[in-house]
C-alpha cells in the first residue's frame, strides 16, 4: 500500500462524512469521501485506499453490500473496513458485519478519540502488512532467479570425523607406557 493511501469516508448525509472528516483530520492521512455505495466501489476499486470507513445503511447499494463486493476480489479483499451505524447494534447485522470480515462495527454518534484510536491502528496494520507481502514477493522473485554470485569458491572441505573424538590411550599403550618401579 502505497504511502499515500487514503481512508475513505462513505455516507450519504453530508453533515455525517462532515463530522467523520473533522474526527479523522488529526491523523495527518489523507481523507476522500463517498456519498454513496457506487461511488465508494468506484474509488476503492482505482486503488489507493487504505481503509473504509462504510455506514451500513445507504439508499442504493448498502455498506454490507460493498462489504460483498470487496471481499470478492483479490485486490481489495484485506483492505480493513469499519462500519457505522445509527440504528444500533442488532445480532443479526453484528453476525452479518464479521461474517464479511469487517474489522469493527461502530455506532453513531461516534466518539472522535475512539474512532481515531481504531482507525489508527488498523489503517496501520494493513499497511505494516501490505508491506509484508511485497518484502515476501521480492523475497520469492530472488528465490526463483537468483542474482550471479561471481566466480564459484572452492568449500572448505569437512573436517574428518575422527578429528573431533579426542585422543584415548587403549590400556596395552597405556600399561607399557606406565615405567614399572624399580625393584633393587
Amino acid at each position: 500500500m502505497p504511502s499515500d493511501a487514503k481512508i475513505l469516508i462513505v455516507d450519504d448525509h453530508e453533515d455525517t462524512l462532515y463530522a467523520l472528516e473533522s474526527a479523522l483530520a488529526p491523523l495527518g492521512r489523507p481523507l476522500a469521501r463517498a456519498t454513496s455505495g457506487d461511488e465508494a466501489l468506484k474509488q476503492v476499486l482505482r486503488g489507493q485506499v487504505g481503509l473504509l470507513l462504510l455506514d451500513v445503511r445507504m439508499p442504493g447499494v448498502s455498506g454490507l453490500d460493498v462489504v460483498r463486493y470487496l471481499r470478492r476480489l483479490e485486490q481489495t479483499q484485506h483492505i480493513p473496513v469499519v462500519l457505522l451505524t445509527g440504528f444500533g447494534l442488532d445480532p443479526e447485522l453484528t453476525a452479518a458485519a464479521f461474517a464479511l470480515g469487517v474489522a469493527d462495527l461502530v455506532t453513531k454518534p461516534v466518539d472522535p478519540w475512539t474512532l481515531r484510536t481504531k482507525v489508527r491502528y488498523l489503517y496501520d496494520a494493513h499497511r505494516r502488512h501490505q508491506a509484508l507481502e511485497h518484502e515476501v514477493r521480492e523475497l520469492r522473485a530472488l528465490l526463483k532467479d537468483p542474482p550471479d554470485p561471481g566466480p564459484a569458491l572452492p568449500h572448505p572441505s569437512p573436517p574428518h570425523p575422527d578429528a573431533r573424538v579426542p585422543y584415548q590411550r587403549d590400556a596395552q599403550n597405556t600399561a607399557s607406557a606406565t615405567p614399572t618401579p624399580d625393584r633393587t
